[in-house]
């Protein structure tokens, strides 16, 4: 057994671990910083410039993954727009554990993944494509499974030896641990491990991360759990309009590298109207969330295809920018949101809570543009231009509809 960065390994196991100097730097804390965040040694891993997106097992399919499922949907992914449209990321949630063998190291369910995570990962990357997994900071998962506490560099290894680019790191059976701590000490196992590993933590928001976490992870969670219903709480998770509005007020915390994470899209799992739908993945965008597909890609409908897929929507939410849109007006029901844009112009959208139609405008006072300027508008679900506009853009709104609009000089 050999001692490195202050845990004890099996020696064979560290015969192929690479540590950048870099790294190493961040791996050795100094003694007098109290938080890992406070370290000036610590610097971003330097991915994720745009929201990341990509699809998640987990809305759909749950603890019901195998590796059936996630061949067919890498499948789809690069052979149905997905992939062309920026979806980069395939990543299996919960349930893909086995044990963990006598040195420790975690493996594969062989039942559900019989030809192992590292066959899979590389069939993802031959669609042109990037694999995530899922694990925990705990003792177990949320689903019961091997969590990685006491175990992360020896976790952070293997997933680098099967191919994997992106992990969710979860917040079940922790304890009292400490949400800083736990996910810095992840943090710095992926770095150690050699490859670039996007990091994801899902600590629901409890320990308010976007105020700590903005060189440890590329993207924290913000709330509870998404469901597939419109507003409201619902056991542990929240509707689409309750989780928006919970992750709102983080605006000033995101930039590229580090997003706020309202969790994964619903869109396509049956639960909502296309009309909500489409305000569902308008304002995603609109936040710079995170665009992660939850529902069943290989069989979806035409409708949700279309929305997944609208080019235009998704170009706001990857804006270089990196500017978060948030909440300018409200008035009962009927409320704007503005997005900054690198060109210098703003997305707007004119958002319809309500359940009946509403007539929605945006004065440029509330976009913080000269009310004289003169912008040209094109509406990005209708796909049309309208025209330039001074002043004010209005709109009728369907019900629990929205009108996204993208105004530029």
């Amino acid at each position: 057994m050999l001692k490195r960065f202050g845990f004890w390994f099996p020696a064979a196991l560290l015969i192929q671990v690479a540590v950048p100097a870099a790294a190493q730097e961040v791996l050795d804390p100094d003694p007098n910083t109290l938080a890992p965040s406070k370290d000036p040694r610590r610097v971003a891993n330097g991915l994720a410039q745009t929201p990341p997106m990509g699809w998640n097992s987990w809305n759909k399919f749950a603890c019901k993954v195998d590796d059936a499922t996630i061949r067919a949907t890498a499948d789809a992914i690069s052979a149905n727009g997905m992939k062309a449209a920026g979806y980069r990321y395939v990543v299996v949630d919960d349930c893909w554990h086995g044990a963990r063998d006598a040195n420790g190291l975690i493996t594969e369910d062989k039942t559900r993944f019989p030809s192992g995570l590292k066959a899979l990962a590389d069939y993802v990357h031959s669609k042109g494509l990037k694999f995530g997994i899922y694990s925990d900071a705990g003792t177990k998962t949320c689903g019961g499974r091997p969590g990685s506490q006491g175990h992360e560099y020896q976790d952070a290894l293997q997933y680098a030896r099967w191919g994997v680019d992106y992990l969710k790191y979860d917040w079940c059976s922790t304890g009292v641990r400490n949400a800083e701590e736990a996910y810095a000490l992840m943090s710095d196992a992926l770095r150690a491990s050699g490859r670039e590993i996007l990091f994801s933590m899902c600590e629901w928001g409890n320990s308010k991360p976007w105020l700590w976490a903005s060189k440890i992870g590329n993207m924290w969670r913000t709330t509870g759990d998404i469901t597939d219903k419109w507003a409201g709480h619902h056991g542990y998770s929240w509707g689409v309009t309750s989780i928006a509005d919970m992750n709102e007020p983080l605006w000033p915390y995101a930039a590229p590298g580090h997003w706020n994470d309202p969790d994964m899209l619903e869109v396509g799992n049956g639960g909502l109207t296309d009309t909500e739908y489409r305000a569902h993945f308008s304002l995603w965008a609109m936040m710079a969330a995170p665009l992660i597909a939850g529902n069943d890609v290989a069989t979806m409908t035409a409708a949700t295809r279309a929305i997944l897929l609208n080019t235009d929507v998704i170009a706001v939410d990857q804006d270089p920018l990196g500017a978060q849109g948030h909440r300018v007006w409200k008035d009962g029901d009927r409320e704007v949101w503005s997005k900054p844009m690198s060109d210098g112009g703003r997305t707007i959208l004119l958002f319809n809570r309500g359940e009946a139609p509403a007539t929605i405008g945006a004065d440029w006072a509330m976009l913080d543009l000269p009310r004289s300027v003169q912008m040209r508008a094109r509406d990005l679900w209708a796909r049309k231009d309208m025209g330039k506009r001074k002043g004010r853009y209005e709109a009728k709104v369907a019900p629990h509809g929205v009108v996204m609009v993208r105004l530029s000089h």
